[in-house]
């Protein structure tokens, strides 16, 4: 990502993660669509503890975030050495950090199960799912760090080949284990995890044996399994973030649920359908996000802010471009786009009104993906996280509730107060595109600003953390050029 035209290699780096989050969909639907042929409570228990399960895959991004912008900028800085260094510290990381998660986790799976309100036959399976869980989570974040790994150096395809590894083991493995095919008993909820777990065993030992290799970019060493307290601290101090703003989009998640629920079945399963097409453009821009990571921590590393600029610009504005087109077709056909999914009038009906108002600002949710992509590659992760916060937290829920139920505020010293339009269920819609549109606009702000420039690596004994935060402002309006 460091010479030659920026586009075309965006695109090369781009398309293996777009598969690779498409089959880690598959993965997950696959234990739904065989855990659905066992009962209507182990499909309940499963679908509780996805939240749970959510968290600890927010805790391992973290950790990949972080290896994504250190490994990617020593090896534009031709550091390969301090490069394989990284890899080495982000196995011992993720083991410990996963090991220490899943103790805790087992030791108070049932006060879990009472926070959760898991009961009867449904606790009994969840607690079957869960316990199994835990037990894989330290392969999970190898897993993750493996591609994280790669990622930084460049290489999505192998990444992409863990993933299929993966994904089609576990679909292979599923119905055997959970319904008890030929030999096998039938585990039921547990089989699922037992699945996983092997799943991830098997992606794991191809991680390993890649990194040992040494053939794709980075290697693992023996002598770097030592722990190294400054190259944790900085993995930990690049990473935190991106583990917190994980965790504050589960918990926006949920409360933005509870909000929709709030005005019946029929918005509820609209907004369901129409998050299912979001997702969609999400897995495009959250791909791109990646690959802008990748590209714009190896043109820091390379001392090529200018670079980095363009990257993400092309990478930001292809996106939009993108998912706006996409958006128009959905936008003209939103009640055809409904009944792919459902017939029932009032759900079709609500659906459209979701997909008119939401379709706006699809291009500039997925701009801002791509704009934290960038903050995170060049190892600004705290302000990719307060992005993310904004957008949840000060824009689009505060907007949504004010705009969904109205909301009235006394002018002190006077008679007069401020009221909210009431507008039910569409101040929700309003809400999310809203938020999206101001938090976009926010981004954009912030990364004009170029103190993301800097970089988080050392170079010549000098941290490049502390350079002057007006490093790279020469490059600014030939930003956008090769």
């Amino acid at each position: 990502m460091t010479t030659g035209p920026i586009s075309p290699r965006l695109l090369r780096l781009a398309w293996p993660l777009v598969v690779g989050n498409l089959l880690q969909t598959l993965y997950n639907l696959a234990d739904m669509f065989w855990v659905g042929r066992v009962s209507p409570e182990a499909v309940a228990a499963v679908s509780l503890m996805f939240p749970l399960s959510w968290l600890f895959v927010s805790t391992a991004m973290g950790l990949s975030a972080a290896t994504i912008a250190l490994v990617s900028q020593h090896v534009g800085a031709g550091n390969d050495r301090q490069a394989d260094a990284v890899v080495g510290q982000t196995m011992l990381l993720a083991v410990a950090v996963a090991s220490a998660i899943a103790l805790a986790g087992y030791l108070g799976r049932y006060e879990l199960m009472a926070i959760i309100g898991a009961r009867g036959q449904v606790r009994v399976e969840a607690l079957a799912y869960i316990e199994v869980i835990f037990l894989s989570l330290p392969l999970t974040f190898l897993f993750i760090a493996f591609r994280a790994a790669l990622q930084g150096a460049g290489d999505t395809k192998t990444a992409m080949w863990l993933v299929a590894i993966s994904a089609l083991s576990n679909v292979l493995i599923d119905p055997f284990l959970i319904l008890g095919i030929g030999p096998f008993p039938a585990w039921g909820t547990q089989g699922a995890a037992w699945a996983t777990y092997i799943a991830r065993g098997i992606a794991a030992a191809a991680g390993i044996y890649v990194l040992l290799r040494g053939d794709w970019g980075i290697q693992l060493h023996a002598r770097d399994l030592v722990p190294d307290r400054e190259l944790l601290g900085k993995l930990i101090d690049v990473g935190y973030p991106s583990t917190l703003d994980g965790w504050a989009r589960s918990f926006a998640a949920v409360a933005m649920a509870g909000l929709v629920a709030r005005f019946g079945t029929a918005a509820t399963a609209a907004y369901g359908i129409g998050l299912r097409y979001m997702s969609v453009t999400w897995t495009v821009s959250g791909a791109v996000g990646q690959a802008t990571a990748t590209g714009v921590g190896q043109n820091l590393g390379a001392q090529s802010p200018d670079r980095a600029s363009a990257v993400t610009y092309r990478a930001t504005a292809g996106t939009m471009a993108v998912l706006f087109a996409a958006a128009g077709v959905v936008w003209l056909v939103p009640a055809t786009a409904m009944r792919i999914f459902v017939s029932d009038p009032a759900v079709v009906e609500e659906g459209v009104v979701f997909l008119r108002v939401t379709t706006i600002a699809w291009g500039f949710f997925g701009g801002l993906m791509v704009l934290q992509g960038a903050f995170r590659g060049a190892g600004s992760t705290r302000i990719a996280m307060v992005l993310s916060l904004a957008s949840r937290w000060i824009f689009r829920i505060p907007l949504a509730v004010g705009l969904a139920f109205g909301w009235t505020v006394a002018v002190p010293g006077t008679d007069l107060a401020i009221a909210a339009l009431d507008w039910g269920v569409v101040g929700l819609w309003w809400g999310y595109t809203i938020g999206a549109i101001a938090s976009f606009a926010l981004g954009v702000a912030w990364f004009l600003r170029g103190t993301w420039q800097a970089g988080v690596i050392e170079r010549e004994g000098v941290d490049v953390e502390e350079v002057e935060a007006d490093s790279g402002a020469e490059y600014g309006s030939e930003a956008v050029e090769d």
